[in-house]
């Protein structure tokens, strides 16, 4: 199964299109520019509830690097153009890194040189990153935190048709991804709530939770539901 799949997207389901649009979404220099100054704007203008999802999401990112590489030698799985002859695609060069997206990328078969370019092929390095954004996205923002997922799946879809990965690199990666991240972000909360009273007392009292703007008074009845009851109870 895992054979026949990474067969039908590797060779069967590819155009130009795809070519340069999953070369393009793989390739994260291509995009530094652009995350950076999305999280400088975040930081300076996206108030409390930004700067929390940035912190974990960056304390995240660290931990599941160190599991990936721990992973990647204990597993030592063959990548696909590791383990036999698959079709490559390439980003022509150019400077700045961008304006590659500009040129049609070159396509090609793997040969033996390709088998020491790169690493173990599981977990997914890329996969396993970006389902970490996408999982505190989710978590600090929700709804609108949920249309990364779709960047997550098409960068994991693309690591298979670019001949990186297979199928079950890419699924595997998700789920451990998904469970490793929400285990990290539950005790990064955790210990806001035991650290903050203590040492920032005043900024706990505005934010209890991190993953939540509601403050300590959110929960009490509003001014007109509480005066509605008073009349209602005058009634009785």
């Amino acid at each position: 199964m895992d054979q026949s799949l990474f067969y039908l997207i590797n060779e069967q389901w590819t155009n130009p299109v795809l070519d340069l649009f999953m070369a393009a979404i793989s390739d994260i220099e291509i995009w530094k520019p652009f995350v950076i100054l999305i999280v400088l704007v975040a930081l300076i203008f996206g108030g409390f509830k930004a700067r929390s999802c940035i912190l974990c999401t960056l304390l995240a990112l660290l931990i599941g690097q160190q599991v990936t590489g721990v992973l990647k030698s204990a597993i030592n799985r063959p990548r696909p153009k590791q383990a036999q002859i698959v079709r490559l695609v390439e980003l022509q060069k150019a400077s700045p890194k961008f304006l590659t997206l500009f040129k049609q990328p070159r396509t090609r078969y793997s040969d033996r040189s390709d088998r020491l370019r790169s690493g173990p092929s599981f977990p997914s390095g890329h996969v396993m990153n970006n389902t970490v954004i996408a999982v505190c996205l989710t978590l600090f923002y929700r709804r609108r935190g949920w249309f990364y997922w779709i960047l997550d799946v098409a960068i994991g879809y693309s690591r298979i048709y670019l001949g990186a990965h297979w199928p079950s690199d890419v699924l595997g990666t998700f789920f451990l991804a998904t469970g490793q991240t929400l285990i990290i972000v539950g005790a990064i909360e955790l210990f806001w709530r035991w650290a903050a009273p203590r040492w920032a007392p005043k900024l706990y009292a505005r934010q209890p939770r991190l993953l939540s703007d509601a403050g300590p008074g959110s929960d009490l009845p509003s001014s007109d539901s509480a005066g509605s009851g008073q009349k209602n109870l005058r009634h009785r």
